[in-house]
């Protein structure tokens, strides 16, 4: 089950990372009234477009790893 869970967040990061636009992912952040050092440092990540298609590409890798170690 945690291996799903960390697939699901690493695909909403790569779809907030490149399908979404930068401007509404930032007002999004920005409304989680959220520490200025944290929100400053998620907001780079996820206006990043590297970061973006590295966690789509990598999102089915968990749920690979988790069906061959079935005990995670």
């Amino acid at each position: 089950m945690v291996t799903v869970l960390i697939a699901l967040a690493l695909l909403a990061i790569g779809i907030a990372g490149t399908l979404v636009s930068q401007a509404s992912v930032v007002d999004f952040i920005s409304g989680l009234s959220l520490p200025r050092g944290l929100e400053r440092d998620v907001t780079g990540l996820l206006v990043d477009r590297t970061i973006g298609f590295a966690c789509l590409f990598a999102s089915p890798m968990p749920l690979v790893i988790g069906s061959l170690l079935p005990g995670i």
